[in-house]
């Protein structure tokens, strides 16, 4: 997996979703000399290998235009020896010109949220989300940014899950979605949270509906649990062994496996003040919990047909409903084994008979009619 930095300036957020589990109104927020910090300690960790920077939060948008001029530039020159990305997660409430120009210059991809039609999203994420995300997503396409949506199910809204692809569907906007999650931090941390058998479900729905919807929308889940398939390994960190290539760091500098862990000291890893080696941060208690996952996950999913693109799924959301012990892999493993199957299912199909696709027979074999939908665009895709 790609050496993945994750920024979070603050865990404070001006939104109220019911669902969240990552928002701390009394957060500080990180400085400057923090990000100084983070390039002094990569120019000796995994010196040469290219680095994505993904800021998250909390909202990230609150550090502010100076913040990110600064931090940008530096992180740009002063590791110009390794190939450099960025990314953000942004709700656009705090999207301004400025802002947008600043991250345009650094052709930062943004992922937002937004999950459904007004009402729909207003009921889950707080009165009055709906048009200020939208709001700054004007402002973040008026200035040349690249915006996607990411939309979170849960199980409230996936009883609704037509209305919401044909929202995604008819405002020509990429969908890309995620199960409301169980957390740490709550009190009544599954309140929300997404039935695995539910969420397979949904998968299978949104692949159908895309697949009749080719060229007119973009499912990105979709095309990444085809890509695994297709590749024989993970794609996205949810189905590869995260730990070591993914690192998270909050305000004060501290690191954590991933950002969904900010905040909480049993999972801080070390802090880039000093300067920790791979071997202190995988020496850590939570370092050591990261490898246990991987261990228990080679033992206990070892005759699994999807073992190598799926890898026990995340480690998060294996440890959230268990107060972050490991008692089992990713709950959503129902889920992941229901789409893995009928991709695979189709895919043969196709390819061996029972379609009636012009991919099909683009691989010379004789189209034949099939009661299921060809799967064989998105895989030609993912080439």
């Amino acid at each position: 997996m790609p050496f993945h930095v994750m920024l979070i300036p603050t865990l404070g957020c001006p939104s109220k979703c019911s669902y969240c589990w990552s928002s701390d109104p009394d957060s500080p927020k990180m400085s400057v000399d923090t990000i100084k910090e983070v390039v002094e300690w990569l120019k000796e960790f995994r010196p040469g290998e290219a680095v994505t920077f993904t800021f998250h939060g909390g909202e990230p948008l609150l550090a502010g235009a100076d913040f990110y001029n600064k931090s940008l530039a530096l992180l740009s020159k002063s590791l110009k020896d390794r190939k450099i990305a960025f990314a953000m997660q942004t709700n656009l409430w705090l999207m301004t010109p400025e802002i947008a120009k600043v991250l345009a210059k650094y052709n930062i991809p943004i992922g937002s949220s937004l999950d459904g039609p007004k009402a729909l999203n207003d009921m889950q994420r707080s009165e009055g989300y709906y048009d200020r995300t939208m709001k700054g997503y004007r402002i973040a396409k008026e200035n040349g940014l690249d915006v996607k949506f990411i939309c979170t199910f849960t199980s409230y809204s996936v009883k609704q899950k037509e209305k919401i692809f044909n929202y995604f569907l008819k405002n020509d906007l990429t969908l890309k979605l995620h199960p409301a999650l169980p957390s740490l931090r709550s009190n009544k941390p599954g309140e929300w949270a997404l039935d695995p058998e539910e969420y397979g479900e949904l998968l299978v729905y949104l692949l159908d509906k895309y697949l009749e919807n080719m060229g007119k929308i973009e499912v990105m889940n979709i095309d990444h649990l085809c890509k695994c398939i297709f590749t024989g390994h993970g794609t996205v960190c949810t189905y590869v062994d995260c730990m070591g290539d993914t690192f998270a760091i909050g305000p004060d500098g501290s690191i954590y496996p991933c950002y969904r862990y900010v905040g909480m000291p049993t999972y801080v890893m070390g802090n880039v003040h000093d300067h920790p080696t791979m071997e202190d941060l995988m020496g850590s208690k939570a370092g050591k919990l990261m490898l246990r996952y991987k261990k228990y996950v080679d033992k206990h999913c070892k005759d699994c047909t999807h073992i190598n693109y799926c890898r026990g799924g995340c480690p998060y959301n294996a440890m959230a409903p268990y107060d972050g012990k490991i008692k089992g892999v990713d709950p959503h493993c129902i889920a992941y084994k229901r789409i893995f199957d009928e991709i695979i299912d189709r895919m043969n199909s196709d390819m061996f008979g029972g379609s009636s696709s012009l991919e099909s027979a683009s691989f010379g074999f004789p189209p034949q009619q099939s009661s299921k939908q060809g799967i064989m665009a998105i895989m030609l895709k993912e080439i």
